[in-house]
C-alpha cells in the first residue's frame, strides 16, 4: 500500500505519525514536501492509495489535495473538509445548517455594516480573520472606540481575507475551553486548555489538562465533525450556561501536547483510520 504524506515542516506531530506508519510493514510511506511539490495538470499519475495531509500552509494543502482527488486519490482530510474548516465563515455556516450550537456570529463586508452588527450584538465581541489559525489576529472589542479603530486598520491595511468581517459574540471562558479530537465517528479524547488570557490556544501558552469525554462532548464533537464533512478533526468547545458550543473546527489538527495528557494513542488511531480509508472501509 502506498501512502503519500503531504507535509511542510516535520514537527513532533508528524514524527508521531511517521513512526506509527512505519510499524505497518505493508505500508510504503512516501514523503511529499509541499515546498518542492509541482503538478503537471492532466498528465499526473500518482499511484497513491491514500494521501494524508499535514501541511501547515492552508492554500498549499487545499489545492494539493484537490488536485490529488481530481486524479482519483483518496485524501485525509478531503478537500471538502479543508475548504470548510479553512474558512471560519464556511465553518459557522455549516454548523448553523446542521443546527450545531455555536456562539452568535455575524458577517459584514463594510466598516459601517460591521459597526452596526457589533452594536446590535452588544459588547464585547471577538473579531477574527476568516482564514487563520493558532489564535493569531484575534481581537476582543470592548467598546465603540476600539471597534472603529480596529475596523479602520483592517480595512486600510488588511488583505482580501480581512475585508470580510467575521464577528463572534464573546464568551466568558473562566480560564479554559475544551479541545476534542474526532476520528471517524468517535470523539477519541479531549483536553482542557487553561490560561489566564482570554485566548487559550496551546500555541499561545495555554496549558493542556485531561478532559474526560462525556456523552455531551462526544455528541456535539461528532455532530460538528459531520457538519464539515467528517474525517480527522479537532473541535474547540466553549462551556456555557446553555451547554457546550462549538467555537471552531480544525482540519490539520495538532495533538502532540495531548497524547501524554490524555493517555490516548492519538497517532495510532489516526493512522488506523487513514488505512481504513485507503482500503475503502471508511
Amino acid at each position: 500500500m502506498k501512502v503519500g504524506f503531504l507535509h511542510s515542516l516535520i514537527r513532533k506531530d508528524e514524527k508521531f505519525l511517521i513512526d506509527e506508519f512505519n510499524k505497518h510493514k505493508e505500508v510504503e510511506l512516501i514523503m511529499i514536501d509541499d515546498r518542492d511539490l509541482t503538478f503537471n495538470l492532466g498528465r499526473d499519475h500518482f499511484g497513491f492509495d491514500v494521501v494524508i495531509e499535514r501541511s501547515i500552509n492552508h492554500s498549499r494543502a487545499l489545492h494539493s489535495i484537490n488536485l490529488y482527488e481530481n486524479n482519483g486519490v483518496k485524501c485525509v482530510n478531503s478537500s471538502k473538509v479543508a475548504t470548510i474548516c479553512g474558512d471560519k465563515l464556511l465553518t459557522s455556516a455549516a454548523l448553523a445548517k446542521n443546527k450545531v450550537p455555536q456562539p452568535e456570529v455575524r458577517i459584514a463586508f463594510t466598516e459601517e455594516s460591521a459597526i452596526k452588527a457589533i452594536e446590535e450584538m452588544g459588547y464585547p465581541v471577538v473579531l477574527k480573520p476568516a482564514v487563520g489559525s493558532w489564535g493569531r489576529l484575534l481581537a476582543k472589542i470592548n467598546d465603540r472606540d476600539a471597534a472603529e479603530a480596529l475596523l479602520e486598520h483592517k480595512a486600510v491595511l488588511g488583505s482580501y481575507h480581512h475585508s470580510i468581517f467575521y464577528i463572534q459574540k464573546y464568551v466568558e471562558k473562566n480560564g479554559r475551553d475544551i479541545r476534542s479530537f474526532v476520528v471517524g465517528n468517535r470523539c477519541i479524547a479531549a483536553i482542557y486548555r487553561e490560561s489566564p488570557h482570554w485566548i487559550t490556544n496551546t500555541a499561545r501558552g495555554g496549558k493542556a489538562v485531561n478532559c474526560p469525554v462525556t456523552d455531551e462532548i462526544n455528541e456535539i464533537s461528532v455532530r460538528a465533525a459531520n457538519a464539515v464533512g467528517g474525517g480527522v478533526v479537532a473541535i474547540d468547545l466553549f462551556e456555557t450556561n446553555q451547554g457546550l458550543m462549538v467555537n471552531e473546527v480544525n482540519y490539520t489538527m495538532e495533538f502532540k501536547n495531548s497524547v501524554h495528557t490524555t493517555g490516548v494513542d492519538i497517532p495510532k488511531l489516526i493512522v488506523d483510520y487513514v488505512l481504513k480509508v485507503a482500503n475503502g472501509e471508511s
